[in-house]
C-alpha cells in the first residue's frame, strides 16, 4: 500500500494543490460578485422615504414568509407596510407584490393583498405576481409580465442591494427603500445566504437566466385585479 501511494504521490500533490487553487479562485471571485452587487446600487438606496425620487410606476412588495392562516411574518409586514407609506406619499402610483404562491395551501401575496385592502388601498392600484419565486423572477416578470420601467423595492436593508443590482441590470430604474422596522432573528444565518444569493444574482445576471413563468402581459398601467386569482 505504502509504495503503491508513493509512485502515485506527485499526482496526489498536484490534484491536491490545483484543488486548493480553485477552491481560494471561487472565494475570491464570489467575493467579488458580492462587492459588484453591493457598490452598483448604493445609490439607489433609500432610509427616509422623503429622499425617495417620486414617479415610479409602482412600488414592490417582495415575498417572505406568511403563517397558517395567512399571518404574515414580521419581515413581510414591515415591507408591506413601507409600501403603504411609499403609496401614500405619492412616490409609485401602484403597489406590486410579488411572492410565492406556487401551492394552494402557501400563500404570500394574497396576505398582503389583503392586508392592503383592510388598509384602503383601491382593489384597481394592487397587482399581485404569483410566480415570484425568487428576488430574480421577480423583477424579470415585473418588466416582462407587468412591463415596468421604474420601480421602488420595498425590502429590508440585507435584501435591497441584490433587489435593486437585478432591477437595474435588467434596465428598470429602480430604486430601493429600507424596510427594517424590527429587530429579526437569526441575523448572521440570513447574512452568509444573501452573500450566496448575491452569487447568484450575479451569475443569473450575466447568463440571462429565464424565470420560472413567464405568461402574458399584466400592464402596471391597466387594472390590479386583472392579475388578482379567487383568493
Amino acid at each position: 500500500m505504502f509504495f503503491a501511494l508513493k509512485g502515485k504521490w506527485p499526482l496526489i500533490k498536484k490534484l491536491f494543490f490545483w484543488g486548493t487553487a480553485a477552491f481560494i479562485l471561487l472565494i475570491f471571485l464570489a467575493g467579488l460578485a458580492s462587492i459588484a452587487v453591493e457598490n452598483a446600487c448604493k445609490n439607489s438606496i433609500y432610509k427616509n422615504i422623503d429622499q425617495v425620487p417620486e414617479g415610479a410606476e409602482a412600488v414592490m412588495v417582495l415575498g417572505a414568509k406568511v403563517y397558517e392562516g395567512g399571518r404574515m411574518s414580521d419581515m413581510l409586514k414591515d415591507r408591506a407596510d413601507t409600501a403603504l407609506e411609499i403609496y401614500r406619499a405619492g412616490k409609485a402610483e401602484k403597489i406590486l407584490v410579488s411572492g410565492d404562491h406556487g401551492r394552494e395551501e402557501y400563500d404570500e401575496v394574497n396576505a398582503v393583498k389583503n392586508y392592503l385592502l383592510d388598509e384602503g388601498v383601491p382593489p384597481e392600484d394592487i397587482f399581485l405576481d404569483h410566480a415570484g419565486f425568487d428576488t430574480y423572477d421577480s423583477m424579470y416578470r415585473a418588466r416582462d409580465v407587468f412591463l415596468i420601467r421604474s420601480l421602488i423595492i420595498s425590502t429590508q436593508d440585507f435584501h435591497l442591494p441584490r433587489a435593486v443590482y437585478i432591477a437595474k441590470s435588467l434596465g428598470i430604474e429602480a430604486y430601493g427603500i429600507s424596510a427594517d422596522k424590527h429587530i429579526y432573528g437569526n441575523a448572521a444565518a440570513v447574512q452568509a445566504r444573501e452573500m450566496l444569493a448575491r452569487d447568484k444574482a450575479w451569475l443569473d445576471v450575466a447568463l440571462g437566466s429565464k424565470p420560472k413563468f413567464l405568461g402574458p402581459a399584466i400592464p402596471i398601467a391597466g387594472d390590479g385585479q386583472a392579475s388578482w386569482d379567487d383568493n
